[in-house]
């Protein structure tokens, strides 16, 4: 029997469905944080596509430029369309920015329903997941994706949906930015440790391949302490504790001599934790605001 996936399956692995926590989670708390004033459902939901559908544009793209410059030839992890040669590069690309166009759309009418400074909001993080990785300098070639996942995947995906719920940004929206964009940045290191080996030999200097995998393993113990600090500070010191004590696995598994395909199980629990975080976050909201 092959392992080889499915015409329909080869594209939902590809879209990488543990790295959407990073697009869901922002979203359900800028939401839930304005209680007790009632949620905007409907921006709500814009929001929550427009953040999946530039994660999955993202993650499209990143397939496609990374198959294309051979970065993607030898390296472990999820499913990848271009590498695999069982898609036409085009076709990824041609995903890619169908994903950016269905956020964009999704885009436009959210700013129709709040403010026009999101459209352009909205086209730097699509030129952003764009230039990850493609691009004759991609930036996260040179070690500036956890700035890009801060920025987009905590701060504007969680102060951006606490604002469009009634145009106003609650001040602690600001430290759950942080938590939110932490977590993401811990998944985005979950992924460069593993992959620490492959791309230091094709020359993609992640901050993880700058470091070596034994000094980047702080790197994800420094996301786990923005987690922390973010909840604390945000006034969720309840939660921030939950937060460390389900992050200790993981960090074990971090400060651990696994390499490569060792490591793959730490992206589905970090994935995990950002699920239950981002979960028990909105439901304290829910019932204590």
């Amino acid at each position: 029997m092959s392992d080889t996936p499915g015409p329909f399956r080869r594209w939902v692995l590809a879209a990488r469905p543990r790295t959407l926590p990073a697009a869901l989670v922002p979203v359900v708390v800028g939401a839930s944080l304005v209680r007790p004033a009632p949620i905007e459902w409907l921006n709500s939901a814009l929001c929550v596509g427009v953040a999946l559908a530039l994660q999955i544009g993202t993650n499209y793209a990143n397939d496609y430029s990374d198959g294309v410059r051979g970065t993607d030839r030898d390296r472990v992890g999820p499913f990848r369309l271009t590498a695999s040669a069982l898609v036409k590069p085009s076709r990824v690309r041609h995903a890619a920015w169908s994903a950016f166009a269905i956020a964009g759309v999704l885009g436009v009418l959210l700013a129709s329903r709040t403010s026009w400074w999101l459209v352009a909001i909205g086209l730097s993080a699509i030129l952003a997941g764009w230039f990850y990785t493609g691009g004759p300098r991609p930036y996260g070639y040179y070690g500036f994706g956890e700035l890009f996942v801060l920025l987009y995947f905590g701060f504007v995906a969680t102060v951006g949906t606490s604002y469009v719920q009634h145009l106003t940004i609650p001040g602690s929206s600001w430290w759950f930015g942080l938590a939110t964009g932490a977590m993401a940045c811990a998944l985005l290191e979950a992924n460069n440790l593993r992959d620490v080996e492959g791309d230091q030999k094709v020359g993609k200097k992640t901050l993880a391949a700058r470091l070596g995998r034994v000094r980047a393993s702080w790197l994800y113990a420094a996301c786990v302490v923005g987690v922390v600090l973010g909840l604390i500070a945000g006034g969720e010191a309840v939660i921030g504790a939950l937060a460390f004590v389900l992050f200790i696995p993981e960090l074990r598994s971090t400060f651990s001599s696994r390499n490569g395909r060792e490591l793959l199980p730490l992206l589905k629990a970090t994935s995990k934790t950002q699920l239950v975080v981002g979960g028990a976050l909105a439901v304290t909201f829910f019932v204590t605001r």
